[in-house]
């Protein structure tokens, strides 16, 4: 057998270079693609806390609003605070399925995290509350959630002379600094500052090829293609408008209860039944029991049960399981968050009441 001619192997090897070469740019096109996908679909939590119509944040106000979000002395039985359904230690929810409220009751729907709330179109599943203040407020006056009224709340700050000065430096223009319209504003400045930045679908986002692993990127790639960004989109990668649940089969009755009709108790037409604000994703794989009725535990399941009731389509084991490694890329840097010492209670502070 003849020996190839050095001029054969210096050849041979040129092509092999070539051709690595080529290979090595389609997968950089691809990358390249894909990044500027996600760019038009997405946008990376930004590292400073967003501005909040009509309610400047203020050191002094987030300060006072970190207190009242923790202190269970707003609720009538004084055991609940905000925390406690939306646990800033547990992905800014709670142990699911659906919260317990006053006297044990149970709500009816899954509580929605906190965290990265500031983005969102609306708050609640149904979009009821405007804005972070308004969700500040409902709960605290709810029956089945705090069971308090704006007059209780109000003798319970009045009687703690630390609570009547901590107002006085959040709200300094104010001559009656303590309301129950400012305590929604200092629970909804606080809640602001709950924003998770650089997780790795940030770092993508913002040009680090390498910042997703190939299994994530596949993910990335097909959360994109089936249609799940459609509705999960944006900076929270959802949470930015409302969606029927079941738009090619309705779910099981325990994921989709039949007496809750969504954002129709809300607007009251007829078209909005069973719709409800997409979920945002931003630290999903965190806050499992998943969907309003909390009922589903396995952020996989979750991944399934939408791409069949959503999209029409039946995923294979691999794109589930790429789809979940994306969503994990979506966990950013939770804030670390102290428990304050809140102030103490006096002779006059009202006590705890467990009445209907």
């Amino acid at each position: 057998m003849r020996k190839p001619a050095a001029g054969e192997l210096y050849m041979v090897g040129k092509l092999f270079v070539v051709a690595i070469a080529i290979l090595a740019s389609s997968t950089a096109d691809a990358n390249d693609d894909l990044m500027s996908a996600a760019r038009r679909l997405f946008k990376p939590i930004p590292s400073m806390v967003p501005a909040v119509k009509d309610n400047p944040i203020t050191h002094e106000k987030v300060t006072l609003g970190k207190s009242l979000f923790f202190d269970p002395r707003l609720s009538a039985s004084g055991v609940i605070s905000c925390n406690t359904c939306h646990n800033v230690g547990m992905g800014g929810v709670d142990a699911g399925p659906t919260s317990i409220g006053h006297r044990w009751q149970q709500g009816s729907r899954r509580a929605p995290t906190v965290y990265n709330a500031v983005f969102n179109v609306a708050q609640f599943w149904d979009g009821r509350a405007a804005d972070l203040k308004a969700q500040a407020a409902g709960p605290i006056q709810a029956g089945v959630e705090m069971n308090a009224t704006p007059d209780r709340v109000l003798s319970t700050l009045n009687s703690m002379t630390e609570y009547v000065v901590m107002f006085s430096k959040a709200f300094p223009n104010d001559a009656a600094p303590v309301t129950f319209e400012n305590s929604a504003k200092a629970i909804e400045a606080f809640e602001a500052t709950l924003i998770t930045p650089t997780a790795p679908f940030d770092q993508y986002l913002e040009g680090d090829g390498y910042a997703l692993s190939d299994k994530q990127k596949a993910g990335l790639k097909l959360f994109i293609e089936k249609g799940c960004s459609s509705c999960h989109n944006g900076i929270n990668v959802g949470g930015q408008d409302y969606f029927p649940f079941g738009v090619i089969e309705r779910p099981d009755a325990n994921v989709l209860p039949r007496d809750d009709k969504g954002r129709f108790s809300v607007t009251k037409n007829p078209s909005d039944e069973y719709v409800f604000r997409s979920a945002p994703l931003r630290n999903v794989a965190l806050r499992s029991p998943y969907f309003h009725s909390g009922q589903v535990w396995s952020l996989k399941q979750a991944v399934d049960v939408m791409s069949e009731v959503q999209l029409g389509i039946k995923l294979s084991d691999k794109e589930t399981d790429e789809i979940v490694a994306f969503l994990n890329s979506l966990t950013g840097q939770l804030p670390k968050i102290d428990y304050p010492i809140l102030p103490a209670r006096t002779d006059v502070t009202p006590r705890p009441s467990l009445d209907k």
